[in-house]
């Protein structure tokens, strides 16, 4: 429940400047039939009305992959759910690094390359 109330806190934030400030509301959500995955792939496309983004699952995460990647979830979305989105993972990812440090998204500055002149 609480990621509904950030997302809407999130999205007030964003645009705070352009209106006065919206109390979070407390939304139920009943999750029990949920199913979780995990994903180290996304692909955005979507249409004038609406944004597909689909989940996969990349089995070799360096390089160009030897087999296609398998589409496992969908999420079709509005763009008024995707900007909601989009404020609330802005938040997490900072609130993420602040703790932890920046997240490098380049894996290729990720990986550590053994030095070729010690050797």
């Amino acid at each position: 429940m609480a990621n509904e109330v950030e997302m809407g806190s999130a999205a007030a934030q964003a645009e705070g400047a352009q209106r006065p400030t919206v109390q979070p509301v407390q939304v139920q959500v009943k999750d029990d039939d949920a199913q979780a995955c995990y994903a180290n792939f996304c692909r955005v496309t979507g249409s004038p009305e609406e944004l597909i983004v689909d989940f996969g699952l990349n089995p070799q995460p360096v390089g160009v992959p030897k087999d296609p990647i398998q589409v496992k979830q969908r999420v079709i979305m509005n763009f008024f759910t995707a900007k909601r989105l989009l404020a609330a993972l802005q938040m997490s990812v900072q609130r993420h690094e602040a703790v932890f440090g920046v997240l490098e998204t380049d894996i290729q500055k990720r990986l550590r390359v053994p030095n070729q002149q010690g050797q």
